[in-house]
This record gives C-alpha cells, sequence and structure tokens, in this order.
C-alpha cells in the first residue's frame, strides 16, 4: 500500500502539483503549514517543497524501475548463457562476472556519469549495467541446477533446440529468486540515485529526493524539514519495496509459508 501510494502521486504528479517544481514561486524557507498554497514549505530559493517531493516521485521510481529492468534483463541473459553452455563459455563469463562483482558499483557509476551526460536516462541504464552481475550469478546456479533435470532430458529427446531449451523450459524455472532480487535492485537503484543527486552529479534539470536532501544539508538547524521530508519520502518507499522483497521470498518459498515440500 506504501508503494502503490507513491506510485499513484508518480503518476498523478502534474495534477497535483502542475507547473515545473524548479520554479521559484514564493517567499524563500516558508515553514511547512504556514501557507496553504505551499502547505510543506519552501526552500531556501523559494521553490515549492510540495512540488518536488510528487515529482521526485516520478523520478526516483523512473530510475529504479529502468535501472533493474536493464539489470535483470543483461543479468538473466549473460548468467542463462554461461550456466547453459558450460565450459569454456561459462568460464569467460563467469570471469567477467567476478570483475564487475568485485568493483565498487557506486564507484563505477560515478565515474562513468562524471564522463558522461548526466541526463536521467544515463543515470538509470549505467545503475543497471553495474548491478548486473547479482542476477547473473543467481540465473547461472539456477541453470547449472535445472540441467540435469527430466523435462529438460524430455525437451532434448524431442529434438528441441538450445533456445527453446532455455527460454521455454528452464529459465521459467529459474526466475522465482530474480523476481526477489529485483524487488531489491529497484531500491537500491533509487538508493544509488538519490546518492547521485546528493553529490551534486545528477540531472540538474530534475527535482530529486536526493537533490533535495543535498540542497537542504547545510541548513539543517534552521531549516531541518528541507532535508527531512525528502528523506522520509526516500526511507518509506526503499521500506516498501525491501517488505515486499521479504513477501515474495515468503510466497515462493513452500516451507516458510508453512506448508511440507514432499
Amino acid at each position: 500500500m506504501l508503494l502503490l501510494a507513491f506510485v499513484g502521486v508518480a503518476l498523478a504528479a502534474d495534477w497535483i502539483r502542475p507547473g515545473d517544481p524548479l520554479d521559484i514561486v514564493a517567499a524563500p524557507l516558508l515553514r511547512p503549514f504556514t501557507d496553504p498554497a505551499y502547505p510543506l514549505g519552501t526552500d531556501q530559493l523559494g521553490r515549492d517543497i510540495a512540488a518536488g517531493l510528487v515529482h521526485g516521485a516520478r523520478v526516483s521510481l523512473l530510475v529504479g524501475l529502468t535501472a533493474a529492468g536493464v539489470g535483470v534483463s543483461l543479468g538473466t541473459l549473460i548468467g542463462a548463457t554461461a550456466g547453459y553452455f558450460g565450459g569454456r563459455v561459462d568460464a569467460v563469463l563467469n570471469w567477467l562476472i567476478e570483475i564487475f562483482q568485485t568493483t565498487p558499483s557506486f564507484l563505477l557509476v560515478v565515474v562513468i556519469v562524471s564522463i558522461t551526460q548526466s541526463s536521467l536516462e544515463v543515470i538509470a541504464v549505467v545503475i543497471g549495467l553495474t548491478t548486473w552481475e547479482t542476477v547473473a550469478r543467481l540465473i547461472r546456479a539456477q541453470f547449472r541446477a535445472l540441467l540435469s533435470s527430466d523435462f529438460v532430458f524430455a525437451a532434448r529427446s524431442i529434438g528441441f533446440g538450445h533456445r527453446w531449451i532455455i527460454v521455454r523450459e528452464i529459465l521459467p524455472n529459474a526466475l522465482p529468486p530474480v523476481v526477489v532480487t529485483a524487488s531489491v535492485m529497484v531500491a537500491s537503484a533509487i538508493l544509488m540515485e538519490s546518492s547521485l543527486a546528493f553529490l551534486g552529479v545528477g540531472d540538474p534539470n530534475k527535482v530529486s529526493w536526493g537533490s533535495m536532501i543535498g540542497g537542504g544539508r547545510d541548513m539543517l538547524r534552521s531549516a531541518w524539514y528541507l532535508t527531512v521530508i525528502p528523506g522520509l519520502a526516500l526511507v518509506t518507499t526503499v521500506f516498501s519495496l525491501n517488505l515486499i522483497g521479504d513477501a515474495l521470498i515468503e510466497a515462493m518459498n513452500p516451507r516458510l509459508r508453512g506448508r511440507v515440500v514432499p
């Protein structure tokens, strides 16, 4: 319900607070609930905090979903290829996975974004390209375990090719742990984008919860609400995604539902 609330706010951002959230609309540093037109107050430049909050929800969710989609797609492709074919293909791809696994993802994202265009689309894709190794390792392990299954032998005996066996036989049975990981990847991508915006490396043309937190960090004592309000939104969104991940783990594991696997 928390996540659905944020998704609804993000979809209706233009209706809830129309206009550009970066526009100066009132006197600076209006405290929350002192002006009905700006219920959450204004920042040090006179920008509407409520507008930044709802439009920032759209930015954070868009980056999280896009980055997770890129990471899951790339990780599934590499992990399935390595796990199915094995041999030298597995050795080379596993070596590539280990390289990305031992490289700090956030540092790599900062370097790539710093030397490229700091647009929202580029940031989302770069985050996805640097966080795929977890999915790849999961898919590879699942494929290695499922290769000796009876339904795989049956598909091979009938004469199905590699593509059919990978896509139609093994992959559907290997996806449940990836679904759980995807929810965590969305939360991690949102935190990573907020960290980039906090450091001033994000998209300067888009309002973000991280940029709002970074803009108010020098006024914590005099205007605490500049960082607390977007910070609470960020924490609540990540918390809801983690709750969904826990629920998916329980739903996909019969033992955690009190059932006994025969």
